[in-house]
């Protein structure tokens, strides 16, 4: 896949679709998905309307507590322990969830952290990297061998913050220049989209595919590091104290993450960078939908597989 390829098919779902609206077309019994923070936000949007649909869920959290409290009542949920940002954590709970399951239908790499002050993992790694993208690998390719079922996918939380700034693969740990916690946020993000890529690329073959998503705005925990003053300088928040009306529901939100996990439209598209229910055009030079290139781009999807294998494994 690449930027060429980012067409449009013809999805009878759109940017107000709902996440429950289209699991509820499929029958999910006997069908495994694993959802990375699928307890608050729309990761729990996403647990709901796959659990809603008959499948089992495992749902591995950093507050373990936290994650079962809010997924009470939902069905075949389980949820295991897993911080994403330390590999060692990452590793253990691709151990846990082989003994819960030898099969998985749907990875969905769905936490994140967003423009966070500087820190750093025990590793060394600039935390949103870490996390939002290192981790996500470490645990995907520890899995990847239970993606055994036809039609077997993994979907990567990216997001229209791709376009500030391209995956940095000289300097992804802000050494050689100053950090900014938005354009680490962009790189991250770029990361994700890369990574479905290069995912697909290595399992497509065997009928396992990987797709991206930018699953709009929302507001969410996502958050928890910005305050008012920020949100409204940015357009977030209007005048009145109402959100800007280009935001989605929770429930919208997570409506791209299981469109990408499901469609059949998209069989033989893998690798493609998808919002509102549909594969993304490429982005024009002014605006904030569709992907950038730099972002569906082989070259760089394998320039980040070497590095993240590097960086786990010095």
């Amino acid at each position: 896949m690449s930027i060429e390829n980012q067409r449009r098919v013809d999805s009878p779902y759109g940017a107000r679709s709902t996440a429950g609206e289209i699991a509820a077309s499929h029958d999910l019994k006997g069908r495994v998905a694993l959802v990375t923070g699928g307890y608050s936000g729309i990761g729990l949007e996403t647990v709901r309307a796959l659990a809603g649909a008959g499948a089992k869920v495992l749902v591995p959290a950093r507050d373990s507590a936290k994650a079962e409290a809010a997924l009470a009542g939902l069905g075949q949920v389980e949820t295991l322990a897993l911080d994403l940002s330390d590999p060692a954590s990452a590793a253990a709970c691709a151990q846990a969830v082989r003994a819960r399951t030898d099969v998985i239908d749907y990875l969905i790499c769905n936490a994140g952290i967003m423009a966070c002050p500087e820190q750093r993992t025990a590793q060394g790694r600039e935390l949103q990297f870490a996390t939002n993208h290192l981790g996500h690998f470490a645990l995907a390719n520890a899995l990847s061998d239970l993606m055994t079922r036809p039609g077997a996918r993994l979907v990567a939380l990216s997001s229209v913050a791709h376009m500030i700034a391209p995956a940095n693969l000289d300097d992804p740990d802000f050494v050689k220049t100053p950090y900014d916690k938005w354009q680490a946020y962009g790189r991250s993000k770029s990361a994700n989209a890369l990574f479905a890529l290069g995912f697909n690329a290595r399992h497509a073959a065997r009928g396992v595919e990987a797709f991206s998503v930018h699953p709009g705005g929302i507001m969410t925990a996502l958050q928890r590091d910005m305050d008012e003053a920020e949100m409204r300088a940015m357009g977030w928040i209007r005048e009145d104290g109402s959100l800007h009306p280009v935001f989605k529901s929770v429930e919208e939100g997570a409506a791209t993450t299981v469109w990408a996990a499901l469609s059949p439209l998209l069989t033989g598209r893998g690798g493609a960078y998808c919002e509102d229910c549909n594969i993304a055009e490429p982005a024009q030079e002014r605006g904030w939908s569709g992907v950038r290139p730099y972002a569906v781009d082989p070259d760089a999807a394998e320039g980040l597989w070497a590095l993240s294998e590097r960086l786990l494994n010095p």
